[in-house]
């Protein structure tokens, strides 16, 4: 299926998923309900799977923590700033 080793796969992966929050940050313009009522997820869908993933790894990581690695700010600051 790929010709990629591991290492490589997950540094694929990783690029992969630091385009789409970058492209989520850029869309602001596009609410969380939107996504999710076309896509099955959302901004929110992807700070939990963060966390769930880095806790599966043994890394604790805040449901706060991962918002801010998605959303690029804290969660309420983007939220009152973006949200309609």
């Amino acid at each position: 299926m790929n010709d990629l080793d591991k290492r490589s796969e997950i540094e694929v992966e990783a690029a992969a998923f630091r385009r789409l929050v970058s492209h989520l940050r850029q869309r602001s313009d596009v609410q969380n309900i939107e996504l999710m009522n076309l896509a099955g997820f959302c901004r929110s869908c992807l700070s939990n799977w963060y966390k769930e993933e880095a806790a599966g790894l043994g890394v604790s990581v805040s449901l706060d923590a991962a918002r801010e690695r998605v959303y690029g700010m804290p969660y309420e600051k983007w939220r009152l700033s973006h949200e309609s």
